[in-house]
């Protein structure tokens, strides 16, 4: 599954779109997991195992300038995440920060979830610190704080 590529609203230098893992030319790829590893593991300083297989079920949504992953994220569908459609690894490279990306490809993924999977509900783990971003969206609070690999965290849905 690919969608068709369509300008990001106020970033006309970058595209968005929807990717199934196979769908994607392996540049492509590689470009997404290096990003996600190059935030999640060496910025953010957690050695974990960043590849856990999830990708494969996965939609990611992509948003690129030229043929650099800018920005990303996936949504599970809710076979794989407990009856919820679970949105995870949004990441936005350090140099696309504060352009709007992540509120964007959220509210994306919002809408994509709710039209694929309309009588699901969405969930995350949110990092306790963006909390009052995920709230912004619509999201609540349905847990408490825990740690994953050394960072707070709190399970939010919607």
């Amino acid at each position: 599954m690919k969608s068709v590529k369509q300008n990001v609203p106020g970033n006309p230098d970058l595209h968005w779109c929807w990717y199934a893992l196979e769908s994607m030319e392996p540049v492509l790829l590689y470009d997404l997991l290096a990003l996600r590893e190059a935030i999640f593991v060496v910025e953010q300083s957690c050695i974990y195992q960043e590849l856990d297989g999830l990708d494969k079920t996965a939609l990611h949504l992509l948003v690129t300038q030229d043929e650099t992953v800018a920005a990303c994220l996936r949504v599970l569908p809710p076979e794989m995440a407990g009856d919820r459609v679970r949105i995870g690894r949004v990441a936005v490279s350090p140099g696309f920060r504060k352009r709007g990306l992540a509120r964007f490809m959220m509210q994306n993924a919002n809408k994509k979830a709710e039209a694929d999977y309309p009588s699901c509900g969405i969930c995350l783990d949110a990092q306790t610190y963006l909390q009052g971003f995920y709230l912004s969206l619509g999201f609540h609070v349905c847990g408490d704080e825990f740690l994953e690999d050394g960072i707070p965290h709190i399970p939010m849905q919607k």
